[in-house]
């Protein structure tokens, strides 16, 4: 069974997220529960991971508010330097770790915790918990002393999400998960996101895989330069809503995704 409550993880009021040199992602207000998924959707350049990297304080706020709770501060707003009090964790579409340095996957699953250590402190027993705990949700436990190196793509995409969420996090964003992933990694990846919900951690996914989203978001925001839409995802997510997301691209929807002419990545 899902947890969610009425008080949001994450609420965005008239948000906006601009970088130094200019373009970025406004008017956004968003509310995501415990135990909450949301799919962000719009075409490249629309600001999803602008809108990702401003909730992890990485682009600069410049309008509206920000806050963030976790189930632990019973309702009051958690600092706004939400990035480094691990409250939030995150996903990237590609990763800086080098498939071939010598690392084990348990050893690549413990950076997820490194930020609550402090310096001079080495992992403890409650450290190597949380990443047993990761490794299980991502199903990957029965490979922890494996050679990061040695494992499939997909198998690597999920113990990165384990790093993440090794931190214990109220807030996972995701961007574009499934990019690359076989189907065997796809279904394990839902199940994951199936889990988290149940656990209640609230779920940010940018991503052109409607099937993702139906099965396992709760709603959806469709934003280009600024939010069109949001709402319940069988309400927000029609062919109507998304060709005017996806403005004079010629959008279609099959079964699974956007089929959009001449467009790559996010």
């Amino acid at each position: 069974m899902t947890i969610m409550t009425d008080s949001p993880v994450l609420r965005l009021r008239g948000a906006a997220f601009t970088h130094p040199g200019g373009g970025g992602v406004g008017e956004l207000d968003l509310d995501i529960l415990q135990g909450e998924a949301v799919a962000l959707i719009g075409p490249n350049g629309a600001g999803k991971s602008t809108l990702l990297k401003g909730i992890l304080g990485l682009v600069p706020r410049t309008a509206g508010t920000i806050e963030l709770r976790s189930a632990a501060t019973s309702g009051e707003a958690a600092r706004t330097s939400h990035a480094a009090n691990g409250m939030v964790a995150f996903l990237p579409q590609s990763a800086e770790l080098d498939p071939d340095f010598p690392i084990s996957l348990e050893q690549v699953v413990m950076q997820g915790r490194y930020r609550g250590l402090g310096l001079f402190r080495w992992p403890g027993r409650a450290d190597r918990a949380a990443v047993r705990r990761a490794l299980e949700t991502v199903g990957l436990a029965e490979l922890a002393k494996r050679p990061f190196g040695a494992l499939s793509g997909g198998q690597r995409q999920r113990g990165l999400l384990a790093r993440a969420l090794a931190s214990d996090p109220a807030l996972l964003l995701l961007d574009e998960p499934f990019n690359g992933l076989d189907q065997a990694n796809r279904d394990a990846l839902v199940e994951t996101i199936r889990s988290l919900k149940a656990s209640g951690v609230a779920v940010l996914v940018s991503t052109h895989d409607l099937e993702l989203a139906r099965l396992v978001c709760d709603s959806v925001v469709l934003v280009n330069g600024t939010q069109l839409a949001s709402g319940p995802v069988d309400e927000v997510l029609t062919l109507r809503n998304v060709q005017e997301c996806f403005d004079g691209v010629g959008v279609e929807i099959d079964e699974h995704t956007l089929v959009v002419p001449g467009h790559e990545g996010h």
